[in-house]
């Protein structure tokens, strides 16, 4: 997690993360125009000049969570803290971010309300049940997600989940992945396979219960993270202590044939994902 401070003094803002990467530059404020019809005077923003870790390669961030000077809260009169986002599974291909009702008017997105223990904080909580590996629930008490909770988060790589999770998810994975060999991990990643030998693969699926009776199923692209040609890597990390918050990441969010958006609806009190995001 990259927790957001801001500080303003004057005209000069510093913007840090946990993971020590922060941006400093000036503080500005200008009209915002998203189309001809959706204008907004006065709009706060960040104009970084000394930017570190790891925003190397970005253009900027853009804010969606419930701080005041995010895009949602600023936009709220227009389109109520409502939006949706659906991530690529590949860089060559396209996304969509909508704001507004629209981005929850289907009837096909099932959603979970917002939770509690992060109603006073920036982020959008997820209460989450269970994980099921090749379709068998995981023996996890829902007390080990419930006691720092987790967090869905677009700006957080890798998922991270509690000690005790990850150690039942891995064993899980590990026993339906016992006809291929184990290679050596890397960075996050301890749970790794050499599939050069190979011709076809299986993946078991991967799924999450969160409250509300939603169930989300990953994409393979979620469950697995190449590190080189025919190498691959359980795509989940587990956190240091039971202390640590749970995180929902961008890869497991993301989805091309497959698509399931995630939709936020902050008004409401609600976060829901629903099918065609990317197409």
């Amino acid at each position: 997690m990259r927790q957001r401070i801001w500080t303003q003094l004057d005209s000069v803002y510093t913007l840090q993360y946990v993971d020590q990467s922060f941006s400093q530059g000036f503080f500005g404020k200008q009209k915002l125009t998203l189309k001809s019809t959706d204008v907004f005077n006065n709009f706060l923003f960040g104009c970084g000049q000394n930017n570190q870790g790891l925003f190397s390669g970005a253009a900027g961030l853009l804010g969606l969570g419930r701080n005041p000077l995010s895009l949602i809260q600023q936009t709220a009169t227009k389109y109520n803290r409502v939006f949706s986002y659906c991530l690529p599974s590949t860089s060559s291909a396209t996304g969509s971010l909508t704001f507004g009702k629209t981005a929850s008017s289907s009837s096909a997105i099932k959603f979970t309300p917002l939770s509690k223990l992060t109603e006073d904080t920036s982020f959008y909580g997820l209460d989450t049940l269970g994980i099921s590996v090749g379709g068998k629930k995981l023996s996890i008490a829902t007390s080990v997600f419930s006691k720092a909770g987790t967090i869905i988060d677009s700006g957080t790589v890798i998922t991270r989940l509690p000690p005790d999770a990850y150690s039942a998810m891995k064993a899980a994975f590990k026993d339906k992945m016992k006809s291929y060999p184990l290679t050596s991990g890397f960075a996050l990643f301890d749970t790794c396979y050499d599939l050069s030998k190979y011709t076809t693969i299986s993946i078991p699926k991967i799924s999450f219960s969160f409250s509300g009776n939603v169930n989300v199923d990953l994409d393979v692209s979620g469950i697995i993270v190449a590190r080189k040609i025919l190498q691959v890597c359980l795509a989940f990390a587990g956190n240091s202590d039971d202390d640590s918050v749970g995180i929902f990441g961008n890869v497991q969010q993301r989805r091309l044939e497959v698509v399931r958006p995630w939709v936020y609806d902050v008004a409401g009190g609600r976060v829901g994902f629903g099918p065609a995001g990317c197409a």
